[in-house]
């Protein structure tokens, strides 16, 4: 009977662990699942302050490689995800609204899936319409190259400046409203320097 107690602890502690807030899950850790505090409103570093986003590469969801030299030149978002997660339900949709409403801008997107199967990811982006490319990223890799970030809970959201720099931090869901403004004001960067 303990077992089995514990055993759905487990599982209920691994359903809410994507969650924003007290719930959201660390993949910054090897690979292990912890719960980490969320930063619903996110944080917008100052442009004195910017540093060089890590490179890092890999195979999107469709089996092209992909390097982050691609992302060089312009703003870019990335969002870790993974289609276990109940608040990236929510937000890739929203995602790809903003995203249809900036490509024609030069902003890029691309999607960090993690702790998945490949068709499971797959199958997350084509019941959502997901027109981004998407990193297969199952051991968290990536998540691990931006560990100097609290980009490390699922969701998470990293939005990097046109000098690759990384300009704004989102742990837990992002707002449309939110990445709209700090797509916004890294334009407006752009437009002024």
């Amino acid at each position: 009977m303990r077992r089995v107690l514990l055993g759905a602890l487990a599982g209920a502690l691994l359903l809410t662990g994507c969650t924003s807030g007290d719930g959201a899950v660390d993949v910054a850790n090897g690979g292990e699942f912890r719960f980490v505090q969320g930063t619903p409103s996110g944080e917008v570093i100052p442009l004195a302050e910017r540093a060089a986003a890590p490179e890092f590469s890999g195979e999107t969801l469709d089996g092209a490689p992909f390097d982050s030299t691609e992302l060089d030149g312009g703003i870019a978002v990335l969002n870790f995800w993974g289609s276990w997660c109940a608040p990236c339900r929510v937000e890739s949709p929203e995602f790809q609204e903003v995203y249809a409403e900036v490509r024609d801008r030069g902003v890029q997107f691309l999607g960090v899936n993690v702790k998945d199967t490949d068709q499971l990811a797959r199958a997350f982006e084509d019941s959502f319409g997901i027109e981004f490319p998407s990193l297969y990223d199952p051991r968290g890799e990536v998540a691990l190259a931006f560990r100097d970030y609290p980009a490390n809970a699922i969701p998470s959201t990293v939005v990097l400046d046109a000098q690759g720099r990384v300009a704004a931090v989102y742990t837990g869901a992002v707002q449309q409203e939110d990445l709209r403004a700090v797509l916004d004001l890294l334009t407006a960067e752009g437009e002024a320097g």
